[in-house]
């Protein structure tokens, strides 16, 4: 140990990889090459899981000289680290649950990268390969289990969000968990750590020793948002779109707390997919909760919903205020009717095959000032494919916020520039302005200069 911030340790893996070949070895041990790199960043967020930060350019300047190597050994893998953040390690000693985020990163990265060459594989892959895709990538990870039932709960919500609504998380989790319900995040903190740590105090209350808190990230914001490490369970996915699916097939019922853009984002994409005329039988329980200080945020959201999707839209959820134990029955009812739906269509417990994504939903989307520029939010379309452009102008303002390259555009050529209908434009306009005074876009104690402007001439 240097000091006590920084750590130099040779690691050995636990259960994730613990063997490369030649070839792998090679491409994530070259220093310039984009496979070191994107793992240097991706392991640097993991051990710095105590960070109170979610600005990825000011962690990597406090940990300049940060240094992860590969050791390829006889009896298989180790990391060398130089100058790790002391946060990950007691005594000396790696945390336990911090070395096995570390050795996802390194199975994530060398599957998806390696093994699918996502750069040049999937240009103009089908929806049905993609679907394929994100099965693998999850199946890999070792994800799916054998359940007699559904029960895994999806918990979306924001990552700076008030200590009341924070305490709330953790009160949902543990009526969740007390129903022995698992949790899936996208595990970072705030609304993501909440109902997994309310959770695993259930479980040890009814002694479920196998109880699963799956946390699902993408290298463009873990950065931002570390991973909490009460995570047993992660999967770095390549991008949002894939993330975004990955939830909605391995989850079968979603929560969702307060939060800003990116939690917009989560709740487009899965009310355009849920109004999307071929599923409009699935069953897919679907609650907005946070306490009762936070029922005009979704007031704003409900209108935003009402305003932009209509009345259709605002069926496909309930709202629930300051009630966690009524959250919790409505979602184990709806494990129950997902059951009975499967069941009856013979479709796997495990990943949600029968759900229709349409292509809008997959495919990547680079939030450019082009592209933003063009984005057709306008009410003369399906309005599943205005959900699909709203939620990418909703990734956008996350990308311009917290991820590096996305702010590097900014920096470069100034806010992202929102064109299309004023009426709809102006409703847009205020959401994120409310977000803005509610200190829902950045951690409290920094001030936010917004990364977009909204053009409604």
């Amino acid at each position: 140990m240097q000091n006590e911030d920084r750590v130099d340790a040779l690691v050995a893996p636990r259960g994730a990889l613990e063997m490369l070949s030649q070839d792998e070895m090679a491409r994530l041990s070259e220093e310039s090459g984009p496979f070191h790199d994107l793992f240097h960043r991706c392991a640097l967020a993991i051990l710095n899981c105590g960070s109170d930060s979610d600005d990825p350019q000011a962690v990597a300047d406090e940990f300049n000289d940060f240094e992860i190597r590969i050791v390829q050994q006889e009896r298989g893998v180790k990391l060398q680290l130089k100058n790790a953040p002391g946060s990950a390690f007691v005594d000396g000693k790696m945390i336990s649950s911090v070395r096995e985020m570390l050795f996802s990163v390194l199975r994530d990265i060398i599957f998806t990268q390696h093994e699918y060459s996502l750069d040049s594989g999937l240009q103009g892959a089908s929806s049905a390969k993609l679907t394929n895709l994100v099965f693998e990538l999850l199946r890999n990870a070792d994800v799916f289990r054998r359940i007699q039932s559904p029960d895994m709960i999806v918990c979306w919500g924001g990552h700076s969000i008030a200590r009341y609504e924070y305490d709330y998380t953790k009160r949902v989790g543990h009526e969740l968990g007390l129903r022995e319900l698992n949790i899936c995040t996208g595990c970072g903190p705030g609304a993501m750590k909440g109902p997994m740590k309310g959770a695993t105090i259930a479980h040890a209350k009814q002694r479920t020793k196998d109880g699963v808190y799956l946390g699902l990230t993408e290298p463009g914001i873990i950065a931002a948002e570390s991973p909490n490490p009460i995570v047993n369970q992660l999967v770095i996915m390549p991008d949002i779109e894939k993330r975004l699916e990955a939830f909605v097939r391995a989850g079968h019922g979603i929560v969702v707390f307060p939060g800003g853009a990116g939690t917009a984002e989560e709740i487009l994409y899965i009310l355009g997919i849920l109004l999307h005329p071929k599923n409009t039988d699935l069953p897919f329980p679907l609650v907005f909760t946070g306490p009762k200080e936070s029922a005009a945020y979704f007031e704003q959201i409900h209108a935003f919903i009402g305003d932009v999707l209509g009345t259709e839209a605002q069926s496909k959820y309930r709202i629930i205020i300051e009630d966690e134990v009524e959250v919790a029955r409505v979602m184990k009812q709806g494990m129950e009717d997902v059951r009975q739906y499967r069941k009856a269509h013979q479709d796997a417990f495990y990943y949600n095959w029968k759900l229709y994504i349409p292509e809008e939903f997959q495919h990547p989307f680079e939030p450019t000032h082009d592209n933003v520029r063009k984005l057709n939010l306008n009410f003369d379309q399906d309005t599943h494919l205005l959900a699909a452009d709203l939620r990418r102008a909703f990734s956008s303002i996350v990308a311009g916020n917290v991820k590096v390259q996305g702010v590097a555009h900014i920096k470069e050529f100034g806010p992202f520039e929102i064109h299309g209908d004023k009426a709809l434009l102006a409703k847009l306009d205020a959401l994120l302005q409310a977000f803005v005074d509610q200190q829902r876009m950045k951690l409290p104690g920094s001030a936010y200069v917004p990364c977009y402007k909204v053009i409604s001439e």
